[in-house]
């Protein structure tokens, strides 16, 4: 108490000097419109700043679900768009496959966040945080914004483990665009953004920066999703096939979102094929 007493006595002059300010500012501010005006014109400037920057602040940790939720609108876009090609293929052929399946859409997409990853050794997987609960399963194509970059290999029931495309073990069945020119694209190590696409066909025309697409030949994949870039042409072993090299479009060191395609006619697909056999 004491010293609460001394430091008013030492600083009492500072006190009484800034009560007469204060109370100078109320009766300057409230009884001259002038003085008034300016007053309210910078209070609303200070708080006008202050609001901007709160809302920027907020808005910044706001990104992740704004984001999320951009990811599960474009998983529904790329969804339909997937469909109506499926479809636009079907009638090309005269083929109704969506009618023989009461007009169910063959292809779902599930969009999943990569929670683990790797691209330094010979086969790489990475992890997402979606499993068997949300429909995953083994087999299934993996894609990001850009194109391919892996299949389902093994699920648990909120996690799933992929085969990045960065696996020398794993081969995928791709074509050159527009064109009925089939090949296998490998992953040989290294560069992480190079790949080779091998058994092209020696009469196979292309150019550089023609782009290489799934084939459709493999339940993983529709057809004519975007893998890469041509970039050069490789002499093979065989001289009826070369080997072309391949610039990878996703770019795997940043993989962060990606989405699973569920292929609803997968098991009447196998059904089929298990009885043509």
């Amino acid at each position: 108490m004491r010293n609460l007493l001394n430091f008013i006595i030492r600083y009492g002059a500072w006190f009484i000097f800034l009560i007469y300010v204060i109370l100078s500012c109320v009766i300057l501010f409230s009884y001259n419109v002038y003085h008034s005006s300016i007053y309210f014109s910078s209070a609303n400037s200070i708080s006008s700043t202050l609001y901007g920057a709160t809302s920027e602040v907020s808005g910044y940790f706001a990104l992740r679900r704004i984001n999320k939720d951009l990811e599960a609108n474009n998983a529904l876009l790329e969804n339909e768009v997937l469909n109506l090609r499926h479809q636009l293929a079907e009638y090309k052929t005269l083929h109704s496959d969506t009618a023989e399946f009461g007009g169910v859409p063959r292809y779902d997409y599930v969009a999943a966040t990569v929670i683990n990853n790797n691209v330094r050794h010979p086969k790489n997987y990475f992890s997402i945080d979606k499993g068997s609960a949300d429909g995953i399963a083994q087999g299934q194509g993996v894609v990001d914004h850009n194109g391919v970059v892996g299949i389902v290999n093994v699920t648990g029931p909120h996690t799933a483990r992929i085969i990045s495309l960065l696996n020398e073990a794993q081969r995928f069945s791709v074509k050159i665009k527009n064109t009925d020119f089939i090949g296998s694209l490998v992953w040989k190590g290294g560069d992480p953004n190079v790949a080779y696409m091998e058994e092209v066909p020696r009469h196979a025309r292309y150019q550089s920066g023609d782009t290489v697409v799934t084939s459709g030949y493999s339940l993983a994949f529709p057809s004519n999703i975007p893998i890469g870039i041509i970039m050069n042409r490789i002499k093979g072993a065989d001289d009826n096939f070369f080997i072309l090299k391949v610039r990878l479009m996703p770019d795997f060191k940043s993989l962060s979102t990606v989405r699973v395609i569920k292929d609803n006619f997968k098991e009447s697909v196998d059904s089929l094929s298990l009885h043509d056999i």
